[in-house]
């Protein structure tokens, strides 16, 4: 695995947790969209009633725009194990010495005052 193919590795990865985040967030704001839906269930009025109709059609479009990204969040993720289990394998010493120095930084880290 060349260096360039890394860095586009963890560039995908850091893409693939800020897509993430995002999608939770959109969840968050689905389902209190869908509260609000829930809690003005009883109130009358032709406004009332086009802005429900087009909060719900937003928040169908919302939650299938969401599942997929889900969908490709997962592909995205799987590639990246895959190519991350691939570096391993064709190197294992190089992965357990970034193993050691990682574990290592983080111990100084956690045990500093």
């Amino acid at each position: 695995m060349s260096m360039t193919e890394r860095v586009t590795a963890a560039e995908a990865e850091a893409e693939q947790v800020t897509k993430k985040k995002l999608m939770e967030d959109l969840r968050a704001v689905v389902a209190g969209a869908e509260e609000l839906l829930k809690a003005t269930a009883d109130q009358t009025g032709e406004r009332v009633a086009a802005a429900r109709g087009k909060a719900e059609e937003s928040l169908k479009a919302a939650k299938a725009r969401l599942d997929e990204q889900e969908a490709a969040l997962m592909v995205k993720t799987k590639a990246v194990a895959k190519c991350t289990e691939d570096y391993v394998r064709d190197n294992p010493w190089k992965a357990m010495g970034i193993a050691a120095a990682a574990g290592f930084a983080f111990c100084i880290l956690t045990t500093r005052r």
